[in-house]
């Protein structure tokens, strides 16, 4: 009795406390990002030594306040100091919110916060706790810090994501290129390659990236053709008065170091090719086949940026922002080069690939901030890539060719020197306007991508052996199993995109929001090739040099008239123009093909709160999707040329769900039904041959029947239901631990799936009816020592995901290709059960130095997974699983200079794909690697100086 009574005593005394005191509360919203909750900003009650600063959601409280009159004080670096009286009443809560702006007398100060916070890990961190659906970000600061240059490499550090050793191929919790999509400030972006969906996201240096975001679950804003996620870059923007950064760098690689490099004839030291005007048949005949000397295989960086703005008495600013930048790279790989299906069809034990790769890039974007309410954006990118390989397969003299007409156990060699050339043009303009209740923000777009591969040489000869007898007497010779043995390839592809996107977002209350929005994209490829044959009259003509064949096929030894006895061969094209011969004349082009897309959508969301801790979030995306596709190909004889379409609409439902457990912690649910579409290059059944390899498309994808036709789905595409569910502690600023799972089932999946006919050609099929993969993810940040202001000195990352996937396999499919499978079921293509990503950064403090250095080890591993489904009885191709190490080491020395060392592929595994075989794994190429398995990468080592003004 006597401790129920002190307790009702506790707590009337504690309730009249409470009636006696007030309290003050309120938000800090920043002026100069959009609007957005400014986080550990600080607020004083002046006069006193209370005080307390703004967490994460920009929110702040002073409890227990005796009633009477208050100053307080907000404060925040590079920002206008403000004070504001306030009267606090007992018993009621004071909600006072305030506005931030930047301060015009430390507009130095403003751009280093505000761009820190748009790049920082802790910034991100925050924007990932307030997002309503699942997603993952990493900023400058960390690309920096981690020693990342391209956006391939850097959406590898976030969890369930893994990237093809020897390819920019990324894939997304099991799921590769075609399951996801590529943005560009939430724009879409055309694929620079006519194998892949997706742009090589190598081609982004992180000169010009201020984040990456992968979203992971869907919501009704994004296109409808999604399954793995979405990966929208950030680009970078400027705010200030001055700014310039300069750059240079240099290194090697340890495999190519020492090498004399070769590289293309025709193409230049920085990545470009100057014929693309003339007819590749001139080409042919005013240029030479050998290649040419590369230079020492010293690797080159340099570039900088500049950026300033302007104020004008009215209040407007515009800020403009210039960044431009050149590498190049030098990349030897020494391995084998294998074509088996049942059985071995071409070998080589030796083979070898000096690599010459440049990346140029260039943006500018400028901001106009018409007025509070009102921004414009402008930003243009320009970027050009190359990659020159030269390929000697066979050097040894034991290559083997099941065709071979001379021995088909040895000499059997073969010269591939390919230039390969990528120029886009991306050209944004977005808006974002504030009405009160109503925001708007919209965006167009428009890309414009070359991408070509001119005057590929390729050359066959056999008996190579005597190459390396040093015996005059005995010579290789030319393979001539047909003219294209030897032969000259151009290929060209044109991209052109129209994007647009609109979002109005009308706020009806503090618990309740919609998005009314637009999405769509019109997108049109051209494809074509032309390849030129050598025919070569003499069995026996003798190579003498296998290291100048300018020496043979040149003006004088072409035989113009049929019976000319000094001529020594031909050149034959296959598809001649009309009324022409096809001997010694240009000609058509072999193979090509346009493909349209056009994709018009409207979405709505509602954002719900109930009470503090739920949000709940439906919505619905209606899709019209158009595809068209026509193409005049050689491989499919008299059915080659032909038109297919596909016109379909879509209701995409999605459910988005958050329980705010705390301030800290976050607990999400999701659910949507998506679509995935085949690409023009999964469609068009053009087939590309490389050195080992075939691939090639299938017109059956965009929905066919047909006579005869057994497992061939008249779906043009998959149906895909998605489930989330994960658990986020946000345990500091800069530290988190997440958890998850997710589930999906996909109807129709589309595979590449090897042939096991006599070319083993791979092409893309719906292999079964049905696929599944289930899996989870786990993430943790956490330091280990920080210093005062809780910033890290040692810290350590580590994320992985673990995955099972299933598919059903079609006993037969018949159609316009036809294969079977001797299982009813199979992992998932391109699906690894294993991720992990991990790294330790260290960087400490001296006291009263100007000395900031930073080090980290960076680790990355993905198990083995299935590059492509073998049919028939073959096993699959697998690529090897694969473990990276990095070391870098930043040193910023004063207030501008920066020193920087890194040794990349310290571990320097095996890249490897095999054939999974009865008697055993058959080491084997893959049509997503490089032209050679089984080599290693060597280890890159660089130094970088910077220095900002």
């Amino acid at each position: 009795m006597k401790k129920i009574i002190l307790l009702l005593i506790v707590l009337i005394t504690s309730f009249s406390f409470a009636q006696s005191t007030g309290s003050i509360v309120g938000k800090l919203i920043d002026k100069e990002y959009n609007n957005e909750p400014l986080a550990f900003a600080n607020v004083l009650i002046k006069g006193t030594t209370k005080g307390t600063t703004s967490d994460f959601d920009g929110l702040y409280s002073f409890e227990n306040l005796t009633p009477g009159a208050y100053t307080l004080i907000f404060s925040f670096v590079g920002y206008t100091t403000q004070e504001i009286p306030v009267t606090v009443t007992a018993g009621k809560v004071t909600e006072v919110n305030v506005t931030m702006s930047a301060s015009a007398a430390s507009l130095d100060e403003v751009v280093i916060t505000t761009t820190t916070r748009k790049e920082s890990e802790t910034a991100l961190l925050l924007d990932q706790k307030k997002a309503v659906e699942i997603k993952q970000s990493i900023g400058a600061q960390e690309l920096s810090r981690k020693g990342i240059g391209d956006a391939a490499a850097a959406v590898t550090k976030i969890s369930g994501i893994s990237k093809q050793e020897g390819s920019s191929n990324v894939y997304v919790r099991g799921m590769g290129d075609r399951y996801l999509n590529t943005t560009l400030n939430g724009l879409s972006l055309p694929s620079n390659d006519v194998n892949k969906k997706n742009i090589d996201l190598n081609l982004f240096s992180t000169d010009i990236i201020e984040n990456i975001s992968v979203s992971k679950a869907y919501s009704s804003k994004f296109y409808g053709d999604f399954s793995a996620g979405n990966v929208d870059i950030t680009s970078k923007d400027y705010t200030g008065k001055f700014m310039l950064d300069l750059f240079a760098g240099s290194g090697f690689n340890t495999n190519a170091i020492g090498k004399n490099f070769v590289r293309s004839e025709g193409t230049g030291y920085w990545g470009y090719y100057g014929r693309y005007a003339h007819n590749p048949f001139a080409v042919i005949l005013s240029h030479g086949i050998d290649p040419v000397d590369a230079g020492t295989p010293i690797n080159i960086n340099y570039g900088g940026s500049l950026g300033k703005s302007f104020n004008f008495k009215d209040g407007s600013k515009l800020s403009l922002f210039l960044t431009g930048s050149f590498e190049n790279n030098y990349e030897y790989r020494n391995g084998v080069s294998v074509d088996y299906t049942l059985v071995e069809k071409k070998a080589f034990d030796a083979a070898e690939e000096y690599e010459y790769g440049t990346t140029s890039t260039a943006m500018a974007s400028a901001i106009y901030k018409i007025d509070d309410e009102n921004k414009l954006k402008y930003t243009s990118l320009f970027i050009n890539n190359s990659s020159d390989v030269v390929g000697y397969f066979g050097f040894d003299g034991t290559g083997r060719n099941r065709d071979a007409q001379i021995d088909t156990e040895k000499g059997f060699y073969q010269m591939n020197v390919q230039f390969d050339q990528t120029r886009m043009f991306v050209n944004q303009l977005e808006g974002s306007h504030d009405y009160g209740k109503l925001d708007v923000d919209w965006g167009l777009g428009y890309n414009l991508v070359y991408s070509d591969q001119p005057d590929r040489k390729r050359i066959s000869l056999e008996n190579y052996q005597f190459a390396l007898d040093n015996d005059p007497n005995t010579n290789p010779v030319f393979y001539r199993n047909i003219p294209f043995d030897n032969q000259r390839y151009f290929q060209n592809i044109k991209d052109d995109e129209f994007s647009s996107r609109l979002n109005l977002a009308y706020t009806v209350s503090d618990n309740l929001k919609f998005n009314f929005g637009y999405n769509g994209k019109s997108k049109q490829r051209e494809f074509e090739n032309i390849r030129y044959g050598y025919k070569v009259f003499d069995a026996n003509y003798p190579v003498t040099d296998a290291n100048n064949f300018n020496a043979i096929f040149n003006l004088d030894n072409l035989r113009l008239e049929p019976n000319d006895p000094s001529g020594a061969y031909e050149i034959k094209v296959i598809n001649p123009l009309p009324g022409l011969s096809t001997t010694n004349l240009p000609g058509l082009p072999e193979n090509s093909y346009t493909g349209k897309l056009d994709i018009y959508a409207g979405y709505v969301n509602a954002e719900i709160k109930a009470g503090e801790k739920w949000l709940f979030v439906p919505g619905a995306r209606f899709e019209a999707v158009q595809q068209n596709i026509s193409y005049d190909v050689i491989n499919l004889g008299n059915n080659g040329k032909a038109t297919i379409n596909s016109n379909t609409n879509f209701l995409l439902p999605s459910l988005n769900i958050k329980y705010s457990i705390n301030d800290d912690q976050n607990l999400r649910f999701t659910a949507s039904q998506t679509i995935s579409l085949p690409e023009f290059k999964e469609v068009a059944p053009f087939v590309y041959e490389g050195v080992t390899t075939r691939i090639g498309g299938n017109p059956d994808l965009l929905g066919v029947t047909g006579p005869g036709y057994e497992n061939v789905s008249d779906k043009s595409y998959s149906k895909i239901l998605n489930f989330d569910l994960k658990y986020e502690w946000f345990m500091t600023k800069s530290e988190i631990f997440s958890v998850g799972a997710f589930a999906k089932k996909i109807e129709d999946p589309i595979n590449l799936v090897v042939g096991a006919d006599a070319t083993g050609t791979q092409r893309y099929f719906r292999t079964g009816d049905k696929a599944t993969l289930y899996g989870v993810e786990l993430e943790v940040r956490k330091n280990l020592l920080t210093n005062e202001n809780d910033d890290p000195k040692l810290s350590l990352g580590f994320n992985g995901s673990y995955m099972k996937t299933k598919q059903n396999l079609y006993s037969n499919i018949n159609g316009t290709y036809n294969l079977s499978f001797n299982r009813s079921s199979d992992e998932l293509q391109g699906a690894s059960p294993l991720l992990l990503n991990a790294d330790v950064n260290y960087a400490p403090e001296f006291a009263d130095s100007k000395y900031q250095p930073s080090a980290a080890l960076v680790f990355s591993y993905f198990s083995d997974r299935i590059d492509a489904l073998g049919s028939g009885q073959l096993g699959n191709i697998v690529e090897k699983s694969v473990s990276t190490l990095d070391f870098i080491w930043k040193n910023k020395i004063g207030d501008g200079l920066e020193l920087n060392f890194s040794v990349k592929n310290l571990l320097n595994p095996t890249i490897k794909y095999v054939r999974e075989a009865t008697l055993g794994d058959i080491i084997v190429n893959s049509a997503n690697g490089k032209g050679i398995s089984g080599y290693k990468r060597g280890m890159d080592l660089s130094l970088q100086l910077k220095y900002n003004f």
